[in-house]
């Protein structure tokens, strides 16, 4: 199939990968001249293990095209695909003027049928709004089809779960349209559940939502395993082997971050608001995740004494998770502001990304970001914290805090190097 993905940011890159990937003639389109000129020279603008290769290979065969030439290919190809980014309003509802101006070119170019998919992550009746908004501008219904087809992609894993989803989610009200989309994925191996297109948006939302509950449900957890001396680690490993729970996004840390779960908890949050419709546990959850970062402040100024200009802090990790550069909503670049609030001196390190945060210097290093410091914050759970060298960490630094942000380092080869570890939820 000739495919036209239009936004060539985290979504549609990789979606543009793997369709192409998968067979399909892709072309990426962009109105960013800067972003599709690197990506014709090769170089990638978001880091996602997999994705290089997997673009090259399909620039080489001729499968993957990238072009700033956005009304051409949208009435060259028989799919469209809007991967534009929902960013946050002012008032926490998404923005919707990006997916607004990818209708409004559609509308003006179009004279043949195409398929319509919606992508990007957009508030429940988005869907039904476009079609109005298309008929409006004039199209005739004849010429078109809107799908919502949601993606479930995680930052860092973006390629295999693309490639092996849980599910396939196709919202639409034609036959057609939903026989052209099981076409897309062909070769995908996945449940497909057909629904209505405001339905597809809200599994999205829904599903987001739930892993935030998640979360702070276990951030709340540890901070009554905290005063009764219990360890949350060993309580999420049982609550989790419940199959009625499950296992998975129940660490307790720092709190939740990146570009999907504040965004879509407030976005459902603000979409039923305009209904007059308040959503009291998602509003706890987003306040429970808010208020993470004030435990953990808490517990190290308990452990080494006030926070001021006399106290050298260093932070490893920026990015709100391992495996990505995508620092957008990070509770580790929010943990080093609250620090830098107090006047602390902060030395951070991250394998990709060094930010410009005021009141924080960047190492090159790990090592070096732990120089004579009174504390070691791991903020982010990449690989290489998680097999430090914890008698070089001793044997550099000032004080002997190592402050776990994400519950994910090995405590006896810490404690055993004479070093004091602290968690959340573990005595």
């Amino acid at each position: 199939m000739n495919i036209c993905i239009v936004g060539a940011g985290y979504v549609g890159l990789t979606t543009a990968a793997v369709l192409s990937q998968l067979g399909h003639s892709v072309v990426c389109v962009d109105r960013d001249k800067g972003k599709i000129s690197l990506l014709n020279s090769g170089i990638i603008p978001i880091f996602e293990p997999g994705l290089n290769e997997l673009i090259e290979n399909n620039r080489n065969e001729n499968r993957l095209l990238f072009s700033s030439e956005v009304e051409e290919h949208l009435e060259k190809n028989e799919v469209i695909m809007i991967a534009v980014g929902t960013p946050s309003a002012s008032d926490g509802t998404a923005d919707l003027v990006y997916v607004k101006s990818v209708l409004l070119t559609i509308s003006e170019v179009i004279r043949t049928y195409k398929t319509i998919i919606l992508k990007s992550t957009v508030p429940p009746g988005t869907g039904n709004w476009a079609v109005r908004f298309l008929l409006d501008k004039g199209l005739s219904s004849d010429v078109f089809d809107i799908v919502s087809n949601p993606e479930f992609l995680r930052e860092g894993t973006a390629i295999f779960d693309s490639l092996h989803p849980d599910r396939m989610v196709i919202g639409a009200t034609n036959e057609i349209a939903i026989e052209r989309v099981r076409e897309l994925y062909a070769g995908i191996q996945t449940e497909t559940l057909i629904t209505g297109r405001t339905e597809a948006e809200m599994i999205k939302y829904g599903s987001n939502a739930f892993l935030a509950t998640k979360l702070s449900f276990i951030n709340e957890l540890a901070r009554i395993c905290d005063v009764y001396d219990a360890d949350i680690t060993k309580v999420s490993v049982g609550i989790g082997m419940d199959s009625r729970i499950g296992g998975k996004f129940f660490q307790a840390g720092i709190g939740y971050g990146g570009s999907c779960l504040p965004k879509d908890v407030n976005a459902l949050i603000g979409a039923a608001a305009t209904k007059a419709l308040p959503l009291n546990l998602l509003h706890t959850v987003a306040e429970i995740n808010d208020s993470q970062l004030d435990v953990y402040v808490e517990k190290l100024e308990r452990v080494i004494g006030s926070l001021n200009e006399n106290s050298h802090i260093a932070v490893w990790g920026a990015t709100f998770k391992e495996n990505t550069d995508d620092i957008r909503y990070s509770q580790a670049i929010a943990f080093m502001e609250r620090l830098a609030a107090r006047g602390c001196q902060i030395t951070a390190y991250d394998p990709l990304v060094a930010p410009q945060i005021v009141g924080v210097s960047w190492s090159d290093t790990a090592m070096r970001a732990v120089q004579d410091v009174d504390a070691l914050i791991v903020a982010t759970g990449w690989q290489e914290f998680l097999q430090g060298d914890w008698k070089e960490v001793k044997g550099v630094m000032r004080g002997n805090v190592v402050m776990d942000g994400r519950n994910v380092l090995d405590r006896i080869a810490i404690e055993q190097e004479g070093l004091r570890y602290v968690g959340v939820g573990r005595p």
